[in-house]
C-alpha cells in the first residue's frame, strides 16, 4: 500500500460513522448529501424496527433518527436500547417544536434535540457537540427548556449547592462525606436530586451540564 493510499484509508477511517432513520426520502437523501464531507453514513432505517437492526449490525459511533416513524417510533427505538445497556450517543431530528417533547427525549436518554427547520450548519455542529461528549438542544427549544429548570434549580438546599460545588471541584462522594460531616449516602441523595433536576444521567453529565449553567464557581 502507498503512502497516500494509506493516508486515504486513515483519512476515511477517521470519520465519525452515523445511521440515520427516517421515512422521508427526500428527508434522508438531503441529510445524506449533507453529512457527506464529515460524517459517514454507513446506513439509512426507514422504521423503528430496522434501525433497531442496523445499530446492531453496524455499531455506529452515533445514531440520529427522526421521532414519527412505522414500526416503532425513535423515542421507543431509544428506549429499546438504553435499556440493552447501549449508549451510542442518539440525536433526534425532528419537526416537533414542543419544549415538553425535548425534555422527555433527554429524559429517556437523547443526547441532542434538533428541529429539521434548523438542520445544515446546526446540525452538523450538535452532531460534533454530542460526539465530543456534550449535549444538544435547537436553542429555541433549549432556552424555554432551561428557564424551568433554573426554576428548580432555586429550590436546591444550601447543602446540595455545596455538595453540587465539591462534585465540580472533582471531590467524589466519600471524600465529600468527610468533607460535609456527612453519611455517603446522604450525599449521594443530594447528587442524585441535582442530577434529577438537570436532566443528566452520569456525573461527567452533571459537571458539563452545571459549567455550562454557570453553576460552578
Amino acid at each position: 500500500m502507498s503512502a497516500h493510499s494509506a493516508g486515504n484509508e486513515l483519512s476515511c477511517e477517521a470519520l465519525p460513522r452515523i445511521v440515520f432513520a427516517d421515512d422521508h426520502r427526500m428527508v434522508a437523501e438531503g441529510i445524506e448529501r449533507l453529512l457527506d464531507d464529515d460524517f459517514e453514513l454507513v446506513a439509512l432505517a426507514q422504521d423503528g424496527r430496522s434501525l433497531l437492526d442496523v445499530v446492531e449490525r453496524e455499531s455506529p459511533d452515533l445514531i440520529l433518527s427522526d421521532i414519527n416513524m412505522p414500526g416503532g417510533n425513535g423515542l421507543e427505538v431509544l428506549k429499546t436500547l438504553r435499556s440493552r445497556g447501549d449508549s451510542t450517543p442518539f440525536v433526534f431530528l425532528t419537526m416537533h417544536a414542543e419544549p415538553a417533547l425535548a425534555a422527555s427525549a433527554m429524559r429517556s436518554g437523547a443526547n441532542g434535540y434538533v428541529l429539521k427547520v434548523s438542520a445544515g450548519d446546526e446540525l452538523l455542529s450538535a452532531l460534533r457537540q454530542v460526539l465530543a461528549g456534550g449535549t444538544y438542544v435547537t436553542p429555541s427549544l433549549g432556552a424555554r427548556y432551561l428557564r424551568g429548570r433554573m426554576a428548580d434549580l432555586h429550590e436546591l438546599t444550601p447543602k446540595q449547592r455545596e455538595v453540587l460545588r465539591l462534585v465540580g471541584s472533582g471531590l467524589r462522594s466519600k471524600q465529600i462525606a468527610a468533607q460535609l460531616g456527612l453519611s455517603v449516602r446522604t450525599v449521594e441523595a443530594h447528587k442524585y436530586t441535582i442530577m434529577q433536576i438537570l436532566d443528566v444521567h452520569s456525573t461527567l453529565e452533571l459537571v458539563r451540564r452545571s459549567e455550562d449553567l454557570g453553576l460552578l464557581f
